[in-house]
């Protein structure tokens, strides 16, 4: 059977031009019956040439991107395009717009939701819809992220080489133009539940940006993004306009379940290390303070591995389970 989707654009995604609009998605509640969830997208089209899809707010709590995909709609002009550009700045919009990692709605994480086992909501059929009929015939998807409001990254571009071996080259040119500080690349992730893990079941090439985060836009690391993301879009054959050089080659970096540190007990994280140092296994990273519990001592943590400290949670707060920290090694 035939996908088909409730969501429906108000523009026409396929003719060529410059279009700016919404994916509409019917959502009938109490206050608006007969009401939809409007999701921005634009779409420039020019003559051949490959197809790109830009995203941000996948998760709505991270801005940088949502302001690099303004951006791009609203400075680029047809004549800067060869082939399709397809941009959606909010793509989680109920998250984007409430300013939150997950969807008010459905509490749905959109980079979760490419799965067909994750349960019913609006988040789970924007999915489906990305998946099913935005993602057809894609030749690259970049996914704008950053820390978001509860954690703050060394800006990094994530990645998954392609299973073809004759396409390796390629990523890595991306990889090279898009040049972040840092990069981490992956085996292939094509079963994945990743809005990634679905641009490369359509047969496209993949990357995630974290950017920064912390609930902010970080005007240094939105700048380098921003001009990765033109360079990127050169490599692939889309952006015929102007770029930046990049000012240093990336360090390719290497990131598995070894290097994440969390809490083991709630209380206030102060850490002993910041983004950008090198730390050894066992090393303190940080204590966890017990203000409720006059007199006690602080219960300090210590690295779980070697390696550059590449992510750091920004609230203080913390209970049992939350992310303090992850570190990145040289590949």
């Amino acid at each position: 059977m035939a996908f088909r989707s409730p969501i429906t654009p108000d523009i026409d995604l396929a003719a060529p031009g410059k279009r700016l609009g919404y994916l509409r998605l019917p959502h009938s509640v109490h206050r608006s019956a007969y009401g939809f969830i409007p999701i921005p997208v634009g779409v420039i089209a020019n003559g051949p040439g490959p197809k790109v899809v830009v995203m941000s707010g996948n998760h709505g709590d991270e801005y940088e991107g949502q302001v690099i995909t303004s951006s791009l709609l609203r400075t680029l002009d047809v004549t800067d395009i060869a082939g399709t550009l397809i941009v959606l700045p909010m793509a989680n919009f109920p998250a984007a717009e409430a300013g939150s990692r997950t969807s008010p709605l459905d509490q749905g994480n959109l980079n979760r939701a490419f799965d067909p086992d994750y349960p019913p909501g609006p988040t789970r059929t924007i999915a489906a819809y990305l998946e099913h009929e935005l993602f057809q015939g894609i030749d690259f998807f970049l996914d704008l992220h950053s820390g978001g409001s509860s954690l703050r990254y060394i800006p990094s571009a994530l990645g998954c080489w392609p299973e073809e071996p004759e396409r390796k080259p390629a990523m890595e040119r991306i990889i090279a133009a898009m040049a972040m500080p840092y990069s981490l690349i992956f085996a292939s992730d094509k079963g994945g539940r990743y809005a990634t893990s679905a641009a490369q079941r359509n047969g496209g090439l993949a990357l995630t940006l974290e950017i920064a985060g912390g609930g902010e836009v970080a005007p240094g690391a939105l700048r380098a993004a921003e001009a990765g993301t033109l360079r990127t879009l050169k490599e692939v054959g889309l952006y015929q306009g102007p770029t930046t050089p990049a000012s240093t080659p990336t360090v390719m970096m290497t990131l598995d379940d070894s290097h994440y540190l969390y809490a083991d007990e709630p209380g206030l994280f102060e850490p002993a290390a910041t983004l950008g140092e090198t730390l050894r296994k066992g090393q303190l990273a940080g204590r966890i303070h017990r203000p409720e519990t006059p007199g006690r001592a602080p219960v300090e943590v210590a690295a779980p591995a070697d390696g550059l400290l590449i992510c750091l949670r920004v609230p203080a707060r913390v209970i049992r389970g939350d992310c303090l920290l992850h570190l990145a090694a040289p590949a």
